[in-house]
């Protein structure tokens, strides 16, 4: 079990939740903004960053490529993103849960097979959230719209991590 692991891909599922939320009121002329030192749409970063997680447990199995989201699939609209988003973040934390260290994941590429911790596929989803989320709030930041704060201490306040003593 890697426990601190599993620990951040829950804090990874409550900003990525959070901030998917936030962006639930925004018009479809906002979601759609192209703003220039971002990597896409704000449309199309929801459905980068959803599908992404896909896209990672996959890769934890020695697979991709098996229809999961990316910029560029059409918008099923927010509850459907929100329920890929969220069963997603679950199988990432059950997967960590049940990770020892030593698990490894083969992965095509480019004509050829490489050997993965999986563990490497659970960091790499973390910072591909952090990542992502940040383009996602400096472009709404650009447009005026408040963003909600995703530092740890709002996510353990609302997991319950801390108690007076």
């Amino acid at each position: 079990m890697n426990q601190p692991l599993a620990d951040m891909l829950r804090y990874n599922k409550w900003a990525n939740q959070t901030l998917f939320e936030a962006c639930r009121a925004l018009s479809d002329e906002q979601l759609d903004a192209a703003i220039d030192w971002t990597s896409g749409t704000i449309r199309a970063l929801l459905l980068h960053l959803a599908g992404g997680q896909q896209t990672f447990v996959l890769r934890t199995q020695g697979r991709q490529h098996a229809g999961e989201l990316n910029r560029w699939s059409v918008w099923p609209g927010f509850d459907a993103v929100l329920d890929v988003l969220s069963r997603s973040s679950d199988e990432l934390i059950a997967i960590a849960e049940k990770a020892d260290g030593e698990a490894t994941a083969d992965l095509a590429w480019q004509g050829k097979v490489f050997r993965f911790p999986k563990n490497f596929f659970l960091v790499h989803a973390m910072e591909h959230g952090v990542e992502h989320r940040t383009e996602i709030k400096l472009a709404l930041a650009s447009m005026g719209v408040e963003t909600p704060d995703l530092d740890g201490w709002h996510w353990a306040a609302a997991a319950g991590l801390s108690s007076e003593v």
